[in-house]
């Protein structure tokens, strides 16, 4: 099942630069295997943000769920991450649905 994930990276007050990138380090080399991995497809950062998008591909919702609690950004900066969560459908079954229910009225 394919998930638009859109990860928003805060960091506490008492928390420095350096320290944030050090967790942003380690979370990249996560985010680079499981790309080569296959379990994202795709993966971007937003110039001059701490935004990152991702398109993932997990069997189920439990999944991603286990997954998400187990990045090394959620874990050690948790309360400063949001991440929103989007299913997706593949464009070519919408259509295809569209097509059939098309069809079938006529």
């Amino acid at each position: 099942m394919l998930y638009h994930l859109d990860f928003q990276v805060e960091y506490p007050d008492n928390m420095s630069q350096q320290e944030l990138f050090a967790i942003w380090s380690e979370e990249a080399e996560t985010a680079v295997q499981a790309k080569q991995a296959g379990i994202i497809v795709d993966l971007w950062k937003c110039v001059g943000t701490r935004r990152v998008i991702a398109i993932v591909d997990v069997p189920s919702p439990d999944t991603l769920d286990q997954i998400l609690l187990d990045l090394p950004i959620i874990k050690k900066n948790g309360q400063k991450v949001q991440v929103e969560v989007t299913p997706l459908r593949k464009y070519e079954d919408f259509a295809a649905d569209i097509k059939a229910r098309l069809d079938h009225r006529e």
